[in-house]
């Protein structure tokens, strides 16, 4: 069993490694550092930003401000999210602990769902990974294509609207202000994916804890099994409960107030790139704005919808216990095992949720009422423009 699970983990290597960017890996050397030069960088990207949105605030090109406005909000969503891993690296550092505790103590029968999960975690956060870089690409292509259909002398456009604190007065200039912001901003977007899919990989791997926990309920009544393995299975599933509840309880608390700015954000950047998409149907110019927005618009769609399907596959998961406790052979155990189920069945009727701000739970209603909310302001805003 060990010679099989030592090269696996739940943690894929490319949420690994952008976890060790920003300092918050357990045990790396430097992690201050690379904190510091993590924060700081998305510090000045912002201070930029905001003054460009504060300064062009009051002009009649309302497009121009939007497409400002949805990548200044998505920018400073991932500053919120690395304050709060990094004021967090305790609560971090603990359940990635548990994680590699469960899979140095994963049985030969519980290996097939772990290796199960673990592949799972790599497809989709790779998936996610590579379509928030792949939406930077395309920004910038279509800034680009503006920029040479334009052929610009003047006010020369950038790929982030941005106040720079000095001239873009050559060519050269321009050039490297364009590479450095696209680099700083694949790599906020690759880091934002790696974000959200750590999210999945902590939901996945609590549910593939709870499927276990069920295999092992199934497991606990067959009549061929003595009573004394039954008695140990027993306390060995009130054992994991345990550390399923612990276990979810410290991914709503990492997760929590992040998932309430997430709320509000994406909101505001699905409302603005809804707005630029609307505009630019039909529009002289268009086809460089869409090239700019539509694949922009479906990732952010995309990470609102993350957060909302993991909130609602755990609650659906952990409805799973104790339906699976009811459906069990029950009756052929003793008194004081069936004691030991009714009160793993009551407790597990309270279900395992991840919530907005401890407000309302993630769930997929809450993803409709994220677009249903941009739509009308999309409408209000078409409607004024």
């Amino acid at each position: 069993m060990e010679n099989a699970t030592d090269s696996m983990s739940t943690v894929c290597r490319s949420v690994e490694y952008g976890l060790r960017m920003i300092g918050v890996w357990p045990g790396m050397p430097c992690a201050i550092l690379f904190k510091v030069l993590s924060i700081s960088s998305m510090i000045v990207f912002q201070i930029f930003q905001y003054q460009y949105a504060i300064v062009h605030f009051a002009e009649e090109d309302l497009m121009v401000l939007m497409d400002g406005l949805s990548v200044t909000f998505a920018y400073t969503l991932l500053l919120v999210k690395m304050l709060f891993f990094s004021f967090n690296t305790r609560l971090l550092n603990e359940v990635i602990t548990c994680i590699a505790k469960d899979w140095k103590n994963c049985y030969i029968l519980d290996e097939y769902t772990m290796i199960k999960v673990a592949h799972s975690c790599r497809w989709v956060c790779n998936v996610i990974i590579f379509s928030h870089m792949m939406s930077v690409f395309l920004y910038a292509i279509g800034t680009l294509m503006k920029i040479k259909n334009e052929n610009q002398t003047e006010a020369r456009e950038l790929i982030i609207k941005m106040e720079i604190p000095f001239e873009i007065d050559s060519t050269l200039v321009h050039v490297a202000v364009l590479l450095t912001q696209f680099i700083h901003q694949t790599s906020a977007a690759g880091m934002v994916g790696v974000l959200n899919s750590f999210l999945i990989i902590l939901v996945l791997h609590v549910c593939g804890q709870i499927d276990i926990m069920r295999q092992k309920l199934s497991a606990i009544t067959q009549g061929n099994v003595r009573q004394s393995v039954n008695e140990n299975v027993m306390k060995t599933l009130i054992v994991r409960h345990q550390q399923i509840i612990a276990f979810s309880k410290n991914i709503e608390a990492l997760y929590s107030n992040i998932a309430l700015i997430q709320f509000v954000s994406n909101t505001l950047v699905i409302c603005c790139l809804g707005f630029l998409i609307v505009i630019s149907i039909g529009a002289p110019g268009g086809s460089m704005v869409l090239i700019k927005s539509v694949f922009f618009y479906i990732v952010m769609s995309l990470e609102a919808f993350i957060y909302c399907f993991v909130g609602e596959h755990l609650c659906t998961k952990s409805e799973m216990i104790s339906e699976s406790m009811y459906e069990s052979l029950w009756y052929e155990l003793s008194p004081s095992q069936n004691r030991d189920i009714h009160i793993l069945m009551i407790r597990s009727q309270k279900h395992l949720t991840l919530t907005i701000g401890k407000v309302v739970d993630l769930s997929l209603k809450q993803f409709a009422n994220i677009l249903k909310a941009s739509a009308s302001y999309v409408s209000v805003l078409h409607a004024m423009y």
